[in-house]
């Protein structure tokens, strides 16, 4: 074993976990908030264009969703296993599982865009779009296919390097690719006159770039796993495994892309002005749960590494750690953002009605959103160390089984009201299983740590 290895070991069983928790949060949550930044910076000036225009932003990004979804469970599927098989000193066996997930994201997602250009037109319309949205949407959504192949990989790349505790190189990726898609957004945009093609064309052209930066990263040496077609190993006992412990990651993404489509379906009835405002909403309020979000994947390299060497206690003390920073944060930046609701809604498009519409959205959402960083600590935590059945039933009933018929429900009984409350609502409710599923966890742990 490697000195890097050995090393690596030390830290990740022996260093605070507290210290360990935030050193992993800090560039996970930079890139998220960067990649945020740029969702924002792009809505906002996508909105320059027009309620369609901006529109057609919210109904692709459901769709980009979608695409992450499948980066997130070959990366968070073969990432939890490897950072259990480093914990147990299992660097070939690793090195297997992240080269399978690699190559089987890109071949996964090469499928799916050859698929979908195939039915453009039906997808756009399936994804929520009215008339009058459509032929933007078809324009943006182009650009986002061509490239998906190297998209999806750039989840599972970035994942990878963040299960081995490696997430400073998996964010100066991220990063970078965020960062020049601001500026092209900017260039081809404005400074070309191409509309929202320049800015198809810069999402394009920043993901393949990000995707070089990340898997530099393997070949210079900067991870102790090593990537290569000859590692892969499709049996189905290591396909099976990678799937089934990604498919939380699969369920709560594309979950999450559907209950945006349908969100987008259900607007659309009101009319440009509704999908608009609740595209803006979409993107604030995942800006305000990011840093939660990217404290929770700080978590999961420490969890899944403590529980394959048997350090129970590290383990509990992680999780305490994760949900206690993650709320304190969320709770700050939610009454802020509560606040200020209307100032912010407003820079993203200067319309009375998308603007009236937004913060009532927003404010519902950020005051029900503070009982989420305990439900995201939760799902982690199962997902890190391999509970795939609790996991996956966390991720259906906080993304979908209730947020769907909630919002079917509220929609009918109090129109576009309903509409801006079935998110909420679905939150709260998710609270009662979460609490159940956490408390069953940790009565089943050994009390005592393997030495």
């Amino acid at each position: 074993m490697s000195k890097q290895t050995t090393d690596n070991y030390k830290r990740m069983t022996e260093e605070p976990v507290e210290k360990l928790v935030l050193l992993f949060s800090i560039p996970t949550i930079i890139s998220m908030l960067v990649n945020n930044i740029y969702n924002m910076v792009d809505t906002a000036f996508v909105g320059t264009l027009g309620n369609s225009a901006s529109g057609a932003v919210g109904i692709v990004f459901g769709f980009m969703t979608v695409l992450q979804a499948v980066g997130f469970m070959f990366g968070q599927g073969s990432g939890s296993i490897l950072s259990r098989k480093l914990g147990q000193n299992d660097l070939k066996g690793a090195s297997v599982v992240a080269s399978t997930g690699f190559f089987l994201s890109f071949i996964v997602a090469t499928v799916v865009s050859i698929l979908c250009f195939i039915f453009l037109d039906p997808l756009v319309m399936v994804l929520g779009s009215t008339k009058t949205i459509a032929p933007y949407a078809k324009e943006y959504i182009f650009y986002i296919l061509l490239t998906a192949p190297f998209n999806v990989s750039s989840f599972t790349l970035n994942n990878i390097l963040r299960f081995e505790g490696k997430a400073f190189y998996g964010m100066i990726g991220m990063m970078a690719g965020a960062v020049l898609n601001i500026l092209g957004d900017a260039v081809l945009m404005f400074g070309f006159d191409l509309g929202i093609k320049g800015a198809g064309i810069s999402t394009a052209v920043s993901q393949v770039i990000s995707f070089v930066i990340l898997i530099s990263m393997f070949v210079r040496g900067k991870s102790n796993i090593k990537l290569s077609i000859k590692k892969v190993n499709v049996s189905p006992l290591v396909v099976g495994d990678i799937a089934a412990t990604g498919l939380p990651s699969l369920l709560r993404q594309a979950l999450n892309s559907v209950t945006t489509i349908l969100l987008n379906v259900r607007a659309a009835v009101y009319g440009d002005e509704a999908v608009a405002a609740m595209s803006i909403v979409s993107r604030l309020y995942f800006f305000v749960f990011a840093i939660a979000l990217g404290i929770g994947q700080g978590f999961q390299p420490v969890s899944g590494f403590n529980y394959g060497a048997g350090k129970y206690k590290r383990l509990k003390k992680a999780y305490k750690t994760t949900a206690i920073f993650a709320e304190s944060i969320v709770l700050v930046l939610s009454v802020i953002v509560f606040v200020y609701a209307p100032d912010i809604v407003v820079k993203f498009r200067n319309d009375e009605k998308v603007v009236e519409i937004a913060v009532r959205a927003l404010r519902l959402q950020l005051v029900a959103g503070i009982f989420m960083p305990a439900c995201m600590a939760t799902e982690m935590l199962f997902q890190s160390t391999g509970k795939k059945v609790g996991a996956a039933l966390l991720s259906l009933i906080r993304s979908g089984l209730l947020f769907i018929p909630t919002l079917i429900l509220l929609a009918k009984i109090r129109g576009l009201a309903g509409i801006q409350e079935a998110q909420p609502v679905a939150f709260i409710l998710s609270v009662i299983p979460t609490l159940i599923f956490a408390i069953s966890y940790f009565k089943s742990l050994p009390k005592e740590d393997n030495v």
